[in-house]
């Protein structure tokens, strides 16, 4: 992976990103696994990494963590060259990987205390560290003196998540934190990444969406090894969703309320969500873009409908899981127009 851009000289009151990715790419063979990636996680950030299965996640994070070197782009971590300085730049980081490997024969006490060896924890406060990170991943009072091996999948991610937290790293990259855990778990997990907002910056990656939105302050989409979206919800929902939209349910078709708010002379996007009900009434979704009549102005139209029988009509706020099929679409799209399909 070439470096041969330094990293800018920060200002004190802007230090450098604690997670930076510059133009990253990756190949596997014929096979691109990651294309021209570029992003940063501030000091002290949540940010969400989203995309489907094979669309680059892990392969970035490997790189980031210096695991698995790039073709080419830069990787740094808090301002330090990931494949210049990889003996620097890890002491900044806290990784723990999807398919977490652990020493089965080892009972929990026993391998975070190895650890904090390894990650050159100061001898004076090793069982400090062992002992605040178990109790923050709720291991210090079940779990402690177990064997790893005999731990269920959720208990095993939490000695990951513990592991990654144990030297105060600036920034932790967590690939699938909670798979494999229950409802219960994943909501103590979640509670965890919070309480590290403003301590450290973490990069993680789930298929879990509502859990990326509750708990993160940005979120990056990537899709075939390309990045296709990044941003706060906000502004990714102004990307993909600009204007408004609304649910309207009443009786007349799609095509006759396109026609009603046509009249405004400006592009209105009219779908029929599902079909008719037995009595005949549709619920249909009014997209408008930005600057469109709204109020009264609006809702004067579809009662003026012949025959409408308005029901009801109610804004939509797109989820987060509305953006990531949007992006994750958009991008196919893209792809297949560039081959011609």
């Amino acid at each position: 992976m070439s470096d041969n851009t330094a990293a800018p000289q920060a200002a004190a009151s802007e230090p450098s990103p604690a997670i930076e990715a510059v133009s990253l790419s990756k190949s596997f063979g014929a096979f691109k696994a990651v294309s021209e990636v570029s992003f940063s996680v501030k000091r002290g950030e949540i940010v969400g990494f989203l995309g489907p299965n094979g669309a680059g996640k892990s392969t970035t994070m490997r790189i980031l963590s210096g695991l698995t070197p790039a073709d080419c782009g830069t990787a740094r971590l808090c301002g330090v060259s990931v494949p210049a300085r990889p003996d620097l730049a890890k002491r900044h980081l806290g990784y723990m990987p999807e398919n977490n490997p652990l020493p089965e024969e080892l009972r929990v006490i026993e391998y975070l205390t190895w650890r904090a060896r390894i990650k050159e924890v100061p001898p004076a406060r090793v069982r400090e560290r062992v002992e605040a990170v178990m109790e923050a991943c709720d291991l210090a009072r079940t779990a402690r003196r177990k064997l790893i091996g005999t731990l269920s999948k959720g208990f095993r991610q939490r000695v990951g998540i513990a592991d990654a937290l144990l030297a105060e790293p600036d920034a932790v990259i967590l690939d699938e934190p909670t798979i494999g855990l229950d409802p219960h778990q994943i909501l103590g997990i979640r509670d965890l990444i919070r309480s590290l907002r403003g301590k450290m910056a973490v990069l993680i990656s789930s298929h879990i969406l509502a859990e990326i939105e509750q708990v993160c302050d940005r979120v990056i989409i990537i899709n075939g090894g390309r990045i296709v979206g990044q941003g706060d919800k906000e502004s990714l929902r102004r990307e993909f969703f600009p204007g408004r939209v609304f649910s309207v349910v009443c009786a007349a078709d799609a095509a006759a309320v396109a026609r009603r708010l046509g009249e405004f002379e400006i592009g209105v996007i009219v779908t029929e969500v599902a079909p008719p009900s037995p009595q005949g009434v549709r619920t249909l979704r009014v997209q408008l873009p930005e600057g469109a009549p709204l109020g009264d102005t609006l809702l004067e139209k579809l009662i003026a409908i012949p025959d409408a029988r308005l029901r009801e009509v109610s804004e939509e706020r797109a989820s987060l899981e509305d953006i990531f099929v949007a992006a994750t679409r958009r991008s196919r799209d893209i792809v297949s127009a560039e081959i011609g399909v």
